[in-house]
């Protein structure tokens, strides 16, 4: 569903930030540059590394139309260059000459907003290059910033964990505790959740700390109701400080990186997580979506770039697998069946179950001896796939109802798991969900397991086949994972 395509590794320092326009890529480093590369083959631009900056370069973004780009640094400066020829437009310097931490432009493209590290926020008119307005925070250093999609507020993020929100001409419309630690990054949906009365409109926005938290909250604002910002939920995934976080150009997507060097890409729909990319050494520290391609670009620590490519039609498969997982599973049809057996890559198995009725109902309630002896599967491989997945759909279901997170669940006892286990000593190409599992692809209580393999002997509850070892290893990291899952839902 989604593949490396590509690997940059011009920077001689940390990569800080990275941002798309339709044509063009640009990432900043702490090397002092900015440099742009085009999307048809990644080629660095003939004009690139930009270099003006004389210390870090923290953040850059580009302008709606993609014609300027602007860049922001330790030395107190905002820098708009003109992409075409990497001419430099305009330096803005930050009234207080403190270090500017981010910069965003405004939907319209009228306005561009800069965050500094003494907690002072700047507008500045995109084009007379003049300051227009100024704020600041109470606490703590500004590193975060996004503009609602309609231009009417931004909010800007703290080291003190606060979410600030301002209106277009800079009053503080809401203030509040968001993490309990740092603020690192935040950034709306460009698509609204749904269009309320008077014109009301409500949004995603997603925000991310040194707490290893990423949250999501519902926001709307009218001039004349106000403005409003409710927590909606916490994704679960990270174990360490998460340090960036990026909605697609559509929405259906959200993109994290964290300090435990992983990528995290969620549905914004089921916040189920979608994928886990793990090829960063070192801390992943910026991520970004291209608005019209499915491309994502991840930054880090270790110096490089990595781009990704998403393959729509198996992305809107697992869509719609998602969609109809959220079903009462009991009720499908056995077209419904059909449609699952398609998606799980069984379809020579449509006429079989096709045959016996099978509906959704008769589908949870298939075991090892009915596969053999009523549907006549005779292959044990195809059957211990079929249940492998039939048990995947159980636990999913089980999940979805509950609202628990289903790598969370034992496969086993189909139960949240208060000490979850590996079954054999940890590689590194077991690494799946962000989570340590098992041989078979999978972590379990430790109880059940016990169980089991006293049982069973050495074999795999999922698989059938021979574990490597029988040794169980505490799974430290998941445990750590669903604690923090509890705290946040059981309040």
């Amino acid at each position: 569903m989604v593949k490396l395509i590509h690997t940059l590794a011009d920077h001689g320092d940390d990569v800080n930030c990275c941002a798309f326009s339709f044509s063009l890529l640009a990432t900043c480093s702490l090397d002092k540059t900015i440099r742009l590369y085009s999307l048809r083959d990644f080629t660095e631009l003939p004009h690139s590394p930009l270099k003006f900056h004389t210390y870090a370069v923290h953040c850059c973004c580009f302008s709606p139309s993609g014609h300027i780009l602007a860049s922001c640094s330790t030395d107190g400066t905002t820098v708009l260059w003109n992409t075409e020829n990497g001419q430099m437009l305009a330096v803005m310097e930050q009234p207080s000459g403190s270090p500017v931490r981010v910069c965003q432009f405004s939907p319209d493209s009228t306005c561009l907003a800069s965050g500094a590290a003494d907690g002072t926020v700047v507008l500045w008119n995109a084009q007379s290059y003049k300051l227009y307005r100024c704020g600041s925070v109470k606490d703590g250093s500004l590193a975060a910033c996004a503009f609602s999609p309609n231009g009417s507020f931004f909010v800007t993020g703290s080291s003190c964990g606060d979410l600030t929100v301002w209106d277009d001409k800079m009053r503080c419309l809401h203030s509040e505790k968001a993490h309990d630690l740092g603020i690192t990054c935040c950034d709306f949906s460009s698509q609204p959740v749904s269009d309320g009365e008077q014109g009301l409109q409500f949004f995603r926005l997603a925000s991310c700390g040194q707490d290893c938290q990423v949250k999501i909250w519902i926001v709307s604002f009218t001039h004349i109701l106000g403005f409003e910002l409710k927590y909606k939920s916490t994704l679960s995934g990270h174990c360490a400080p998460v340090l960036a976080c990026a909605f697609s150009h559509d929405g259906q997507m959200l993109v994290s990186g964290s300090v435990d060097k992983s990528v995290i890409v969620y549905d914004t729909n089921t916040e189920n997580i979608l994928h886990t990319l793990t090829q960063h050494t070192r801390y992943v520290t910026t991520c970004a979506f291209a608005p019209n391609t499915l491309l994502l670009a991840t930054g880090s620590m270790d110096k490089t770039v990595n781009i990704w490519q998403f393959d729509l039609e198996t992305l809107c498969q697992a869509r719609r697998t998602e969609h109809q997982l959220k079903q009462f599973t009991e009720d499908w049809s056995e077209e419904d069946v059909s449609t699952w057996l398609c998606a799980q890559d069984l379809k020579d198995l449509v006429g079989i179950f096709k045959m016996n009725n099978i509906d959704g109902k008769e589908l949870l309630n298939l075991t090892k001896e009915s596969l053999a002896d009523d549907l006549k599967i005779e292959s044990l491989g195809l059957r211990s796939k079929v249940l492998r997945k039939i048990e995947e759909l159980r636990t999913k279901v089980k999940s979805l109802s509950s609202g628990i997170p289903d790598e969370f669940i034992c496969p086993i006892t189909r139960e949240l798991m208060k000490d979850p286990v590996i079954a054999s000593e940890p590689s590194p190409c077991w690494v799946i969900l962000g989570y340590t599992l098992t041989s078979d692809g999978y972590s379990y209580e430790k109880e059940a397991m016990e169980n089991w393999i006293s049982k069973k002997k050495r074999t795999s509850p999922m698989t059938n086949l021979v574990l490597p070892s029988a040794v169980l290893t505490p799974n430290r990291t998941l445990k750590m994972a669903i604690n923090r899952w509890l705290e946040t839902h059981q309040k």
